[in-house]
């Protein structure tokens, strides 16, 4: 077999996993009970094809923590270069908050596969993401100078506990009004 035969299988296996990942990703954030069955059916695969990629609903939910993860980090210089640093924070935690929705009811999943954060791959450039949206924000004055970006990531984390319901958005919204009002300078609360 010549290796043009060879990529067809490659890029529909990677077509597969991407619409497994897209489906479980809606599947999960409306019903955090969703069974595979349900997501290969949805996703137009039969169970077998599911399971070659996941094989076991841990690893689905890891795959899908992993690509949020990866997407919040690489979303940072976008949202800078795009918006003034206060609107790119509140827009960035937004999408931590979207996030937290997935994320909600497999939050013990994860800490347990990361052992509490301790073994994630993604721990240090999620910090690293932070600490870069507090320094542009500190250098422009509208955020306090000298925040602890692991600080501001513990503060985030009650938004993974919040219940994905019209009512937790609501709470989740007022949660992130507090937080963005706390690490802004005095200057920037007048």
């Amino acid at each position: 077999m010549d290796a043009s035969s060879k990529n067809p299988t490659r890029s529909d296996a990677r077509h597969n996993r991407e619409r497994i990942l897209d489906v479980a990703r809606t599947a999960v954030s409306e019903n955090n009970e969703v069974s595979l069955t349900a997501i290969a059916k949805q996703a137009g695969v039969g169970i077998g094809t599911l399971y070659r990629h996941f094989p076991n609903r841990e690893s689905l939910v890891l795959a899908l923590y992993r690509q949020e993860l990866e997407k919040l980090i690489d979303l940072v210089p976008e949202l800078l270069a795009s918006s003034p640093p206060l609107e790119a924070l509140r827009r960035w935690f937004e999408e931590i908050a979207r996030y937290g929705r997935v994320k909600f009811g497999f939050a013990e999943v994860i800490h347990a596969a990361t052992s509490g954060g301790v073994n994630d791959e993604y721990y240090q450039p999620f910090v690293a993401a932070i600490a870069q949206l507090l320094e542009v924000g500190a250098a422009d004055g509208v955020l306090k100078a000298g925040l602890d970006p692991e600080d501001v990531l513990l503060q985030l984390s009650v938004l993974w506990r919040i219940d994905p319901t019209a009512e937790g958005e609501a709470r989740a919204a007022r949660i992130l009004d507090l937080i963005v009002d706390g690490l802004r300078s005095s200057a920037a609360s007048r």
